[in-house]
């Protein structure tokens, strides 16, 4: 066996989460809390940037490539918080010039002309959460905004300028036929944002839905609506470049890919993760901040913000690498696996072998690629690189 690779720099992304929604979902798992009272907007930005300063001499001098602001529901926040915070990133952080600056938002929860505000405050891509253009189902779904809302909220943040748009929307929901899977596709497609992010209703463990589980499609129904969603995608030049989200290819969301391609990312904010390599030491790091918004508010008292602080072992690295980067669709370079893990590929010969028995991935003298017998049993083949 050659000599051990050495751990390398990938890029760097930022997370900031937002903990508050209107109303908790019965379907969400998210660290995501109902707003009772004001919205301390004032009092979260200034915590959110003193808690961006205990990561800073862990990744001096490097560049920001996206930011992310999700949650919870981000846009309750006003542009003029949102505006301060990013500033407040920019005077800490270097960022790219064209970095991708992301921020989630739902229906109900913006008055339509601050989309606009947002745009000027440096938002350059809104994921907007649809989840259905069918008013029934979202009431089935918990959602506060109907179908003419969902549609409204759509024509606004186009009619604000922004050329990067991501909606959310979900499918196999409970007694959801073929037929309205597919309305509510055509229906999101036809305003050509080129990005989809298209997820299936799972049942959660700690969620509302699993105390009283909903009648969803059965694995076959289910089976036939991902098929047919799949042609319609393809038919509008989209590809699943990621195991739930389809775009045309300049659309792609870069800040995700960072994620799934085992980059950095710095993790801010109420029960955020981040991940962050240190060459010099030959260590990745994981972090998790304080999950209850009060309790992480309290701690900009003491600096206190970090909950857990976790190395991750050499022995769990190649789980980690391929638990992300097996969502993508394109290959896996050998060397991105070797200088991102600092593991070398003899380490993974054993499963990788089986995996290729299965026909679960091919492999070159370069490349790892993963099949489309992998992308339909992803768990079975992610779970092969369990140490």
């Amino acid at each position: 066996m050659s000599t051990q690779p050495v751990l390398q720099l990938p890029p760097l992304s930022l997370y900031v989460h937002m903990p508050w929604c209107v109303v908790k979902c019965p379907y969400c798992d998210f660290n995501s809390h109902a707003l009772k009272g004001e919205l301390p907007e004032t009092a979260y930005i200034e915590a959110l940037l003193s808690d961006l300063e205990l990561d800073l001499p862990h990744v001096w001098g490097r560049v920001v490539h996206s930011v992310f602001i999700g949650g919870g529901t981000p846009s309750l926040f006003s542009a003029q918080h949102i505006e301060t915070l990013l500033s407040g990133i920019r005077a800490r952080l270097p960022l790219s010039p064209n970095a991708e600056i992301t921020m989630e938002a739902n229906p109900g929860t913006v008055e339509h002309d601050r989309f606009e505000a947002y745009r000027q405050a440096g938002i350059n891509r809104v994921s907007l959460g649809i989840q259905s253009l069918n008013t029934e189902h979202l009431k089935t779904l918990g959602r506060i905004h109907d179908a003419d809302e969902a549609h409204k909220a759509i024509e606004a943040v186009k009619a604000a300028g922004f050329e990067r748009i991501n909606l959310d929307l979900m499918w196999a929901l409970p007694e959801q036929t073929i037929d309205e899977m597919l309305a509510d596709l055509e229906g999101v497609l036809a305003y050509e944002t080129g990005h989809v992010s298209h997820y299936q209703l799972t049942i959660e463990p700690n969620t509302v839905f699993a105390a009283k589980p909903p009648a969803l499609p059965d694995a076959e129904l289910a089976w036939e609506m991902s098929e047919a969603a799949a042609d319609r995608f393809r038919a509008k030049g989209y590809g699943p470049y990621e195991i739930s989200a389809w775009a045309k290819p300049s659309h792609l969301s870069q800040h995700n890919l960072n994620y799934w391609r085992f980059g950095d990312y710095i993790g801010i904010g109420a029960g955020a993760h981040g991940k962050v390599t240190l060459p010099a030491e030959q260590t990745i790091v994981r972090t998790r901040r304080k999950m209850i918004p009060h309790s992480y508010l309290a701690a900009a008292e003491t600096q206190e913000f970090i909950a857990e602080r976790v190395t991750v072992e050499p022995k769990d690295r190649a789980f980690e690498f391929f638990l992300n980067r097996l969502r993508l669709a394109e290959p896996i370079a050998w060397s991105d696996f070797e200088s991102l893990t600092g593991l070398h590929r003899g380490h993974i010969q054993s499963p990788l072998e089986k995996a290729q028995s299965l026909g679960l991935v091919e492999l070159t003298d370069s490349h790892i690629v993963r099949t489309p017998m992998g992308a339909r049993y992803l768990n079975d083949l992610q779970q092969l690189f369990l140490d």
